[in-house]
């Protein structure tokens, strides 16, 4: 079965000579203090930040946790539906959260936002851009009012841009009460590994590190880690591939089935379906070797959602697609 379901990537960066490098290289029996600054430096290097701007954690999920535990005493509040794991950290440490419900169209509109800010009082906002799982990506101007808004309550504003690498950049002003996350998990393909990022205001960073452990990552997911983003050309190559297979797998199904299903326009690594059609394609496509995602949750249950895959795994989906549709084109037409 061929895993379409994890938003992962389906490539691995680095060769298995240059792994066994790394790994024959990597100092394990000493701990990595020095090894985080390095990466740290690196990362901040590549994305014109510095290094007192960042701090990194096993995944973006530990993050989210550690924000559920550092932020001002308050609830939470963000989208629904967005990334699961804001609800489960939320429990788990028993902090409030509320929510803004999406618009039939799986869209949030920024007054209704803003309203419910105004209602809930929370000490953070937080949210995926783009957004998990519509793959829409909302605009720098959107963004800067939630951030505004907060600023007025005293609060935080976190943007999960764990799918930003394949969406369009855009410039905010960093500022303390904002704060970026993101993910070596999509773009840059080591999931497995669980390196995440969080990036503000030095004193912000700061005050969040009071909860960070001795020693964040180890020593193999650094020295990995640091190969790529000391190797540009190698890792922007790499990341353009990612996008490249992004872009085919949304014409796919713009071409293929959009005029009798719900395709949502994507800036990720993912595309989401809806309806009786999208349900039927689903299931054909499961029977035929693929693991789409699909939800337990009622509201969306009419949904299925489809990651990228290689260049030949999504030519086969083409083609199981293509023949699905002749199906069902002969099913109407009888």
């Amino acid at each position: 079965m061929i895993r379409i379901n994890k938003n992962e990537s389906p490539l691995r960066p680095l060769s298995d000579s240059q792994l066994a490098t790394i790994i024959q290289e990597a100092t394990f029996n000493f701990y990595p203090d020095d090894e985080y600054e390095r990466f740290k430096a690196a990362y901040a290097n590549y994305y014109n930040l510095s290094a007192e701007q960042i701090i990194a954690g096993n995944g973006s999920d530990e993050l989210i946790q550690k924000l559920m535990l550092i932020m001002p005493e308050g609830p939470v509040l963000t989208l629904n539906p967005d990334f699961f794991m804001y609800q489960a950290y939320a429990y788990q440490v028993d902090r409030p959260i509320e929510f803004v419900n999406a618009e039939p169209d799986l869209s949030f509109d920024l007054e209704r936002i803003l309203q419910r800010i105004d209602e809930v009082q929370p000490a953070f906002f937080i949210m995926s851009n783009p957004h998990n799982p519509s793959g829409k990506q909302y605009s720098l101007t959107f963004l800067k009012a939630i951030g505004d808004k907060m600023k007025t309550l005293g609060g935080y504003f976190i943007i999960d841009e764990a799918y930003l690498d394949f969406g369009n950049t855009y410039q905010i002003e960093m500022q303390p009460h904002i704060l970026q996350m993101r993910t070596l998990s999509k773009a840059f393909g080591i999931a497995g590994l669980r390196l995440g990022m969080l990036i503000s205001t030095p004193e912000t960073i700061q005050e969040i590190k009071r909860i960070e452990h001795p020693y964040p990552l180890n020593t193999i997911t650094l020295h990995i880690a640091l190969y790529m983003f000391e190797h540009t050309e190698m890792l922007n190559n790499f990341i353009n591939h990612q996008r490249q297979l992004a872009i085919k797998l949304r014409n796919m199904f713009d071409d293929l089935v959009s005029d009798i299903m719900v395709v949502f326009p994507s800036s990720t690594n993912f595309v989401l379906t809806k309806g009786t059609a999208a349900q039927s394609l689903g299931a054909f496509i499961k029977a035929h070797g693929f693991l789409p995602r699909v939800y337990d949750e009622n509201e969306m249950a009419d949904y299925v959602r489809y990651s990228i895959a290689t260049d030949e795994q999504l030519d086969e989906l083409a083609a199981i697609i293509k023949n699905w549709r002749s199906q069902y084109d002969l099913s109407k037409n009888t």
